[in-house]
């Protein structure tokens, strides 16, 4: 039997297709349409594997959530909640690097995505084992969570120009280096980013404490 000219459509190359779509031009590009003419086939057959566009949507999303490494949420990972918490953050914030356009769809939660539940169950479970009570769990879940996704939505350095007229220092008397930002980005937001987490990190230790004292 002769084989096919094109590989036959799948999840996997819908979801492939779909994230690059989103990465290139952002979610409001996303349409059954243009999605079937990138993958050389007819409307309907995308219908075959999906039921909606935010079906895909949330494949692509869920996609990304599991690149995020979980193992230090593991018993006998030998990292205590602190250590995993850290470890985990920076994790998640990797895989959300490239994909800045995805974090709507992950800001809405993880519904029934499976990494997305797989990902909020190891964090949750993490807590409680090392003493937490649930309810405080749930919250440094969702704290954490919002800590990350807001990292992702953009970059504090890029929002400087590199011209050292646009902060003419009668009007900015304090951003007379802010032009040299723009070329400093990736120095500027991973350093803010383990300063903002250092910080969360340091109060909650400070809970943790009070809640183990006797």
């Amino acid at each position: 039997m002769a084989r096919p000219r094109k590989p036959l459509l799948s999840r996997d190359r819908i979801v492939e297709a779909a994230g690059a779509l989103v990465d290139a031009e952002g979610l409001g590009a996303v349409s059954t349409r243009r999605l079937a003419a990138s993958l050389g086939v007819s409307g309907p057959s995308l219908y075959n594997h999906f039921r909606t566009k935010d079906e895909i949507l949330d494949a692509v999303a869920d996609a990304v959530s599991a690149r995020v490494d979980l193992s230090m949420f593991e018993v006998g990972s030998g990292r205590d909640w602190r250590e995993a918490l850290h470890a985990w953050a920076h994790s998640y914030r990797d895989a959300l690097a490239d994909h800045p356009n995805l974090v709507p769809v992950l800001a809405r939660g993880p519904g029934r995505r499976p990494a997305g539940l797989r990902l909020a169950d190891a964090v949750f479970g993490g807590m409680t084992a090392a003493g937490w009570p649930p309810a405080q769990a749930t919250r440094i879940g969702a704290l954490m969570r919002y800590f990350i996704l807001g990292s992702a939505v953009g970059s504090f350095a890029r929002g400087f120009v590199d011209d050292r007229e646009a902060y003419d220092p009668a009007d900015y008397p304090h951003l007379g280096r802010a032009h040299l930002l723009a070329e400093r980005q990736r120095e500027v937001d991973e350093g803010a980013f383990e300063t903002g987490l250092t910080a969360l990190l340091d109060g909650l230790s400070l809970q943790y404490a009070a809640l183990r004292r006797p």
